[in-house]
């Protein structure tokens, strides 16, 4: 599967279903984002049940505002419509193999407990 562009009228649609959605904020100008959007396309391709958004925080100004995007590229990653990770920074590829993993072993029944918990 290749990348899907996100922007606010798909990003809840998209990030609120089951499974795991990563999302790539980025801009056009920002070299970091350059040289990750090669190794975020290839995770995606490899990865074919993950949805790989890709957030243009220029073309898409309110979504970086309301995930208080200050640093790009930030990744996210979504699961069963819980945010359970966000990070400004490009991430090497073994990095984002990690983090694949991680999402992926996440017991989610205890994630929403912990939530619960906060509120």
């Amino acid at each position: 599967m290749a990348t899907t562009t996100l922007t606010t009228d798909t990003f809840e649609k998209t990030a609120s279903g089951e499974g795991i959605v990563l999302v790539d904020f980025w801009a056009s100008w920002c070299g970091p984002c350059r040289m990750f959007a090669p190794i975020y396309e290839e995770s995606s391709v490899k990865h074919e049940d993950i949805v790989f958004g890709k957030v243009d925080t220029e073309a898409e100004q309110d979504l970086a505002e309301r995930f208080d995007i200050r640093s790009i590229p930030t990744i996210m990653a979504i699961r069963d419509g819980v945010i359970v990770f966000a990070q400004p920074g490009a991430l090497a590829a073994e990095s984002l193999e990690s983090l694949i993993e991680q999402v992926r072993a996440l017991d989610m029944d205890d994630v929403r407990g912990r939530l619960a918990g906060k509120s």
